[in-house]
């Protein structure tokens, strides 16, 4: 096939089969060769936004929907190096300033009407808590100017960890990393054409080629090591990504790649479209990714480009280019720009509920405003002539005008909220040092708080429970870190017993709460705490380095134990934390099995162990409920946030050693679990507990740990 019918490239590395228009000034490659158009990349595009929206919105069904942004990298490599590589052979060189320019108008318009739209709603504190404000607003201003990726890296956010509330433009990332690319990539197409024409006689394809390839293989090797070692910076780190570009790049570049043969097209072409349907499917949060794990939907994708004969109607390449798909593949930068700041800001609104009907219908919302978008924002301003009559600079400028003006509106929500922000550091200060009578779990536990009327008054705030929150995260370790660090808090006396705190965010939620137990008591507290990692001898179903320095961690945390034990043990862990059950006849039974060699560790050497289940686990932040709703509206039943065999449980049933204490009754009713018990916010997120309520079952904590040591 040659270059002049659809989907051609030129045939060899040095020379182009044809030679390419010199495009007008306001014309992009894309658009002087218009035979380049592939209509299924298009629906590929389609496949790629619906796996990361479905994801989003239903991620228990698709949980590895998160593979689409890979599958938008390798579109991206391709269909940019390809116009990059036609400027450079009829020119010689590229116009970065035109490049770019195209780019912005392609690209900026859409996003900006988006970060500004965001902007508007953190500033306002019916939609967004004043207490995330700082970060929405650092997120807003790091996205504005591309950067969000390395923003998420350097504060070590987890992206498949769907605990705690992460902000309205955390999706932001891999459109930083995608203008990143932009920026790197004409650079490296450019030096390698020089050094073609310095050195190779003029072989320009030949030398970006093989730079590319170079840059992509270390970039791939970068990837797998920075993921088995850090792999919650790693799935944000732009050279850790540039494989996939890379990827793209190569079926562009090389000929040979594009798979013209019927039989061999539509074979290539469906068994893509499987491994991308595979890895939707299979993958999830405990898969270590990137790593070699996105090798399956970058070659996926890349097998579905490279597939080129549409003969057929049940070929993948005519399936794709159906009008749905291609309509879905237009919108899909303005669905994806949508898409998560609506499921962010939904729960927050008054009447809106999280049925079914209420996400199939914001889904709907999302494709009405990305077709908007597209219509009337994308579309005009890419071929605005007042830009794309004038020098690439204009655009340039208008860019950056843009990008302050967002800016600026991002850092005038935190000046108009900042004195409520600080009202509320110094309300959640007095309270914790000076609680009301009757509040939280004391409403309930203190008999002579029965009848007592709390009145309607919620503390801390529901706007304010986010940081309400334990402040020694030195002391908590997170995925792959195994190392066994402790902290010791209170009484430095000789004599003074010692209480081990240990297990994960459920142990660490209750860390300030502990620290003043055993400030109070004169004990000295020693913690030992690991993200997702209860104390337990049973292995994690979670696979590879996660699961790895879980074990480490645990087998280290008992060496450190057995050399210098403590008096009494309080742990608490999460109760749906999920076990491998090999061995055993259930996931639950390998858990109970696991709790009690982990604490016959301690129980045989006479060191007593006390436990406690686990609090209710809900959907999503009780709080976005409270700030618009009465406390009623927001209950739970407590068949769905409530688990009803916590291991925990029954691991301690019967064990000589090992007391349980139970606060269901505080948390529910017999039908239903409350956000609120007593005036106190419970949760500071969808399943961690404020440090003021846990300080109001302080007593119940203290009498366990007295008389446990007492037993002793």
């Amino acid at each position: 096939m040659s270059a002049s019918e659809p989907g051609g490239v030129p045939q060899h590395l040095d020379v182009p089969a044809q030679t390419v228009r010199r495009e007008r000034r306001d014309r992009s490659p894309e658009h002087a060769e218009p035979s380049h158009f592939l209509p299924h990349v298009q629906g590929l595009r389609a496949i790629a936004v619906l796996l990361v929206v479905l994801y989003h919105f239903w991620p228990g069904r698709l949980p590895g929907g998160y593979v689409g942004v890979d599958v938008f990298f390798v579109i991206s490599g391709f269909l940019i190096t390809g116009h990059l590589m036609r400027e450079l052979t009829a020119t010689g060189t590229v116009r970065l300033g035109q490049f770019w320019a195209r780019r912005a108008r392609r690209l900026l318009p859409a996003s900006m009407l988006v970060l500004l739209v965001c902007a508007l709603v953190a500033a306002s504190p019916y939609l967004m808590p004043i207490s995330g404000l700082q970060r929405e607003v650092s997120e807003i201003v790091a996205s504005t100017f591309y950067v969000e990726n390395w923003y998420l890296a350097f504060t070590s956010a987890d992206y498949l960890n769907h605990a705690g509330d992460p902000s309205m433009v955390q999706h932001y990332w891999s459109l930083s990393l995608e203008e990143q690319f932009y920026v790197i990539w004409p650079l490296l197409m450019l030096f390698a054409a020089w050094i073609g024409v310095r050195f190779f006689r003029g072989a320009r394809r030949r030398a970006v080629l093989w730079t590319l390839g170079a840059v992509s293989a270390a970039s791939f090797v970068f990837c797998v090591v920075f993921t088995i070692t850090d792999p919650a910076p790693a799935y944000f780190h732009t050279f850790g990504r540039m494989w996939e570009f890379g990827l793209g790049a190569a079926i562009a570049l090389v000929p040979a790649l594009r798979v013209r043969n019927a039989v061999g097209s539509f074979l290539l072409g469906w068994a893509g479209i499987i491994a991308l349907v595979y890895t939707a499917f299979r993958f999830d949060a405990t898969t270590p990714f990137p790593g070699y794990a996105a090798l399956l939907p970058a070659l996926g994708a890349a097998a579905v480009i490279a597939a080129s004969d549409a003969r057929r109607w049940w070929y993948p390449t005519r399936v794709l280019s159906i009008r749905p798909m291609r309509f879905t593949g237009d919108i899909s930068y303005s669905l994806y720009l949508w898409h998560w700041p609506l499921i962010i800001i939904a729960p927050s609104v008054p009447f809106w509920g999280l049925t079914i009907y209420h996400r199939v219908a914001l889904l709907v919302i999302c494709f009405v405003l990305a077709w908007l978008t597209k219509r009337f924002v994308e579309d005009p301003m890419r071929s605005w002539r007042v830009l794309t009559r004038r020098p690439a600079r204009t655009t340039l400028w208008a860019a950056l005008a843009a990008m302050l003006l967002v800016a600026g509106t991002a850092g005038g929500a935190w000046a108009v909220n900042a004195p409520a922000y600080r009202e509320g550091v110094q309300q959640l200060a007095e309270l914790r040092a000076d609680p009301p009578a009757c509040f939280g779990a004391a409403a309930i536990l203190d008999a002579d708080c029965a009848g007592v009327d709390t009145g309607d008054t919620i503390l801390p705030a529901p706007g304010f429970a986010g940081v309400d929150r334990p402040l020694d995260e030195q002391c908590f370790v997170q995925l792959n870190d195994a190392r066994p660090v402790s902290c010791t808090f209170g009484s430095e006396a000789a004599d003074a017993p010692t209480v081990a705190l240990i297990g994960d965010s459920h142990a660490f939620q209750l860390l300030s709460t502990f620290q003043r137990i055993a400030d109070d008591n004169g004990w000295r507290l020693v913690t030992y705490f690991k993200g997702a990692c209860p104390w337990n001898d049973t292995a994690l179903a979670t696979p590879g380095a996660f699961g790895d320095a879980c074990t480490d961690w645990r087998d280290a945390v008992g060496r450190s134990l057995a050399d210098d034990a403590p008096d009494v043990v309080f742990t608490s862990a999460l109760a749906t934390t999920p076990y491998a059950s090999a061995g055993f006849d259930s996931s639950y039974d390998a858990a109970v099995a696991g709790y009690r060699a982990a604490w016959s560790s301690m129980t045989d050497a006479g060191v007593p162990v006390v436990t406690v289940v686990d609090n209710p686990v809900w959907e999503t932040d009780p709080n976005k409920c409270l700030r618009t709703r009465d406390a009623a509206a927001c209950d739970g039943p407590r068949a769905d946030v409530l688990v009803a065999n916590d291991p925990l449980r029954g691991a301690a049933e019967g064990q000589p050693g090992v007391t349980l204490l139970d606060f269901t009754d505080v948390y529910c009713d017999e039908s239903v679990c409350s956000p609120v018990v007593g005036g106190a916010t419970v949760y500071r997120d969808q399943d961690h507990l404020t440090v003021t309520f846990a300080d109001s079952l302080a007593p119940q904590y203290t009498a366990a740990l007295r008389e446990a040591l007492a037993s002793r």
